[in-house]
């Protein structure tokens, strides 16, 4: 009998309608258009509309991805929250309302948390999930993301942040399917780096005051700016490859079998390098810059705009690739089709 493993059968998205043009961000940030542009690589991205609450977006992918799935809410044995921490509601458990939303009765349902890996994480999790307990057979992965709402854009110090966005993601996971397997991922972090980027006010640490909104503490920040700057110049790079490396080997692959990188959206020269150290071409990738970096969604929407431009075939090794601020990287190999 051969091994129990994981197929991913159904997948989709949810993007506002709503955006934020170059232009926007120009005038928001006192950037120049070019530089938006071109080193930022946004063209425009989606922001959320009244109705856009993480939950809601989520609950629209989710469905989307059913649909592709030919599963029904019934079906679902486990749902696994895959948004941020900044959700509708503080403190408050995602994933059980969305399985509730879904009328997913037989399923339980719980939040996971990497930052923007959480996506992947999620991918290998349902995956162990499924081959270690029996009665998982089927499991949605969901999450919507706005962390776009905290960006003070007169903030230079998360200049790199401006490019966040809004939307959502879902995949659905089943017991030995024959199809786009989950195969190999692989997780590095940095520990050096764990508080210097974060939401200074709010936590144990620094309550939220009236003086802390005044003053933007509620707002996203970077606490240690020339030790981030430093440290990820000597490491980034190396870890995104370092993963992308481990997850291939761990699938019995190397680079030269890549047919199809889902990136998540970053600065346009750090894609580009990326790409020529895989020794990819453009054409193995989409670029994000009409969508920017909607966190962990980055890679299944890549996955779709692959798909819907026939970059991906039956056959083609797919490489879901991602960073999370903390500092996180992480892949993880599908064989599709």
């Amino acid at each position: 009998m051969s091994p129990k493993h994981a197929g991913l059968i159904g997948w989709g998205t949810y993007i506002p309608d709503k955006v934020m043009t170059k232009e926007d961000l120009a005038e928001k940030t006192g950037l120049p258009v070019d530089v938006i542009e071109q080193k930022l690589g946004v063209r425009q991205k989606p922001i959320p509309g009244p109705d856009d609450h993480c939950s809601t977006m989520a609950l629209k992918a989710a469905r989307k991805a059913m649909d592709k799935a030919g599963v029904s809410a019934e079906d679902i044995d486990l749902v696994i929250w895959t948004g941020d921490e900044y959700k509708d509601y503080p403190l408050w458990t995602a994933g059980i309302k969305l399985k509730e939303d879904l009328g997913a009765k037989n399923a339980w349902a719980y939040d996971l948390a990497l930052r923007c890996g959480t996506t992947i994480l999620a991918l290998k999790v349902a995956r162990d999930m499924i081959v270690a307990d029996p009665d998982i057979k089927i499991v949605l992965l969901a999450g919507g993301y706005r962390n776009g709402d905290l960006i003070d854009y007169q903030n230079p110090r998360v200049r790199f942040m401006y490019n966040l966005g809004a939307g959502a993601s879902a995949a659905v996971l089943q017991e030995n399917c024959d199809y786009n397997q989950i195969l190999g991922s692989a997780f590095f972090d940095d520990g050096t780096l764990t508080t210097t980027v974060a939401v200074p006010a709010g936590g144990t640490r620094e309550p939220l005051t009236p003086e802390g909104v005044r003053n933007k503490r509620h707002f996203l920040d970077v606490m240690e700016p020339e030790w981030m700057k430093e440290r990820l110049e000597d490491v980034s790079m190396q870890n995104f490859l370092g993963a992308i490396d481990l997850a291939l080997e761990r699938s019995s692959l190397s680079r030269k079998d890549i047919d199809y990188l889902a990136l998540l959206h970053m600065k346009r020269s750090a894609h580009q390098f990326i790409l020529q150290s895989l020794g990819l071409r453009e054409n193995q990738s989409v670029y994000l810059e009409d969508y920017g970096h909607i966190g962990q969604h980055d890679q299944i929407l890549s996955l779709e705009l692959g798909l819907e431009s026939g970059l991906i075939h039956k056959g083609s090794t797919v490489v879901m690739v991602s960073a999370g601020v903390g500092y996180a990287w992480n892949a993880q190999v599908i064989n599709w089709g």
